[in-house]
């Protein structure tokens, strides 16, 4: 798990085993940006959501493939205002897109997104003019 920003962390594949642990983190709201059957041998959404009602978590399943729209970037800034929340994908690489367009929507500046994300070791500068950075 990668610290975003003082509410979000994120991370790449987690399982079902993986929930209380991250229960235990402080984390509230589990975001879960892969489709099913993206690869073979990935946990479904449906199993890592058990998970995370077991452990009284909340679950958001916004499954992104191919580009992100605008219902994505606005169901992300919903999920985040959850608390504490894990967003995660294969490799992290497109949740922490979907985080900084959902923070940009909500007024985090762009050069500070950025700069958050390259901490965690993310490079957003593709996305720059979308986040209105300098």
């Amino acid at each position: 798990m990668r610290k975003l920003d003082e509410t979000t962390w994120v991370a790449g594949q987690i399982r079902p085993e993986d929930v209380p642990e991250i229960a235990a983190r402080g984390i509230r709201t589990i975001v879960n940006n892969r489709p099913n059957d993206e690869e073979p041998g990935q946990p479904r959404a449906g199993e890592i959501e058990a998970a995370a009602r077991a452990a009284g978590l909340g679950y958001r399943w916004i499954p992104v493939a191919h580009g992100l729209r605008p219902e994505q970037i606005e169901d992300m800034a919903e999920a985040l205002e959850a608390g504490p929340a894990l967003i995660f994908c294969r490799s992290g690489t497109r949740s922490a897109y979907l985080w900084a367009l959902a923070r940009s929507r909500r007024g985090t500046g762009g050069d500070t997104l950025l700069r958050q994300a390259a901490d965690a070791g993310y490079d957003l500068t593709s996305i720059r003019r979308l986040l209105g950075a300098s």
